[in-house]
């Protein structure tokens, strides 16, 4: 066992809701406290002090200077197995150039796909280990990961086995998703419903065949798969054993119902979410997941997150971190805009970040500071916790733990 600390503030987030909205009198905050660690979990929590007293045999790692503390951040939604660069397509989306416009130029998906396809599995490799590594620094260590710029089987495959290869090379947590119905690709011969079936008959059963990835996605869009052919492929892709969840209602609303209709972990976006499906989301089980990092990098408005946990919905919120429409990849900085826009509490807005994303990812075991979960968690050179939201992202994490060990 191990003693950490001591800590100017410890915030918990012990016996919040998994859903709803919240107040930030709801925070547990331990002055001065202490996090006693034993085999990766959480043992207990409380005044450094008194922990010390208890445990007097104890190892002690002494925290230098003022530090808070909160439980590690959960991405559950990111695209940063990719290869190439889409910056062109920022500065065209700038200058006025529709998506259409762009995507003939060149641009757009599949463009990502022609260099995630062109991309040699070291190239790709070496390029997530510095995206994760990136997050892990922010104080992130449970990332989803999605396929999706591979688009048949030779380079899906690649995608998912460069990010199982890249579990072996970190302490963080990777969730894999395959996203292979990202869009049909161009070179496809056949209609969407072919392409669907292509990855069910394929592509699945090949990555179930490598244990590649338990989760499967798929983004309906006007521009992707219309909702009868994707709720189709939903269902069939759950009897085969996958877990689900869906691009949901980021143009055009309508396909996050489906979403909560087919039992989906998660309906992702839903930037066009109306208020009708708003109280559909918030009666059901499926996590709303906000993504303000692609309202950011489109111009869009943001997940009506406000009207969603006033609903009683359970609201995550995720970077969407991909090369066209989402590009920074900072959650902490994306998290703290959302929450002027959309007026949460700081509270929401921890939450969304920790355990109700881990949620969305069906992870119980982590995003808050409390007996026998995860001890992961990440401090901050400051005295307030409020200082991370308020300061945007640019007060960078002090340390990062995963299992209660301090990574270098």
């Amino acid at each position: 066992m191990k003693l950490i600390g001591p800590f100017k503030q410890i915030v918990t987030l012990a016996n919040l809701s998994l859903r709803g909205k919240l107040s930030d009198d709801q925070l547990e905050i331990i002055v001065d406290g202490g996090v006693v660690v034993n085999e990766g979990k959480i043992q207990k929590v409380g005044n450094f002090e008194e922990l010390r007293s208890e445990n007097q045999d104890i190892d002690i790692e002494f925290i230098k200077g003022e530090q808070i503390a909160l439980p590690a951040f959960v991405d559950s939604h990111t695209h940063i197995c990719f290869g190439g660069n889409r910056a062109n397509d920022f500065a065209m989306r700038n200058a006025g150039k529709t998506y259409l416009e762009i995507a003939e130029s060149g641009g757009g998906i599949w463009s990502s796909v022609q260099h995630t396809r062109n991309a040699s599995e070291e190239e790709l490799l070496k390029t997530l280990l510095e995206r994760i590594n990136f997050l892990i620094s922010l104080g992130i260590t449970t990332i989803e990961i999605k396929s999706g710029y591979g688009l048949d089987v030779e380079n899906e495959l690649k995608m998912l086995r460069m990010i199982k290869k890249a579990q072996q090379q970190t302490q963080a947590t990777l969730v894999p998703t395959c996203l292979s119905a990202h869009l049909k690709p161009r070179d496809f011969e056949g209609n969407n419903q072919e392409y669907l079936n292509y990855i069910i008959n394929d592509i699945l059963p090949k990555i179930k065949e490598e244990d590649l990835a338990k989760r499967v996605d798929i983004f309906i869009e006007k521009s992707a798969f219309q909702p009868e052919e994707s709720k189709d492929f939903l269902l069939k892709t759950k009897n085969l054993g996958f877990e689900i969840t869906v691009h949901a209602d980021q143009f055009t609303p309508g396909s996050s119902r489906i979403a909560v209709e087919v039992g989906a972990k998660s309906a992702d976006h839903l930037e066009a979410t109306i208020d009708e499906d708003i109280d559909f989301i918030a009666q059901s089980d499926t996590v709303a997941t906000a993504l303000p990092g692609a309202s950011l990098g489109l111009g869009e408005k943001f997940t009506p997150a406000r009207k969603l946990l006033d609903a009683g919905a359970i609201l995550a919120i995720a970077s969407d971190w991909n090369p066209g429409s989402a590009p920074m990849g900072n959650l902490i900085t994306q998290a703290s805009i959302l929450a002027t826009y959309e007026k949460l509490t700081t509270a929401e807005v921890l939450a969304g970040m920790t355990f109700r994303s881990a949620y969305a990812l069906g992870l119980e075991d982590r995003g808050k500071l409390e007996y026998g979960l995860k001890a992961d968690f990440v401090t901050y050179s400051t005295d307030n916790f409020q200082n991370v939201l308020y300061n945007q992202g640019s007060l960078k994490a002090e340390n990062v733990y995963i299992d209660g060990i301090k990574q270098s």
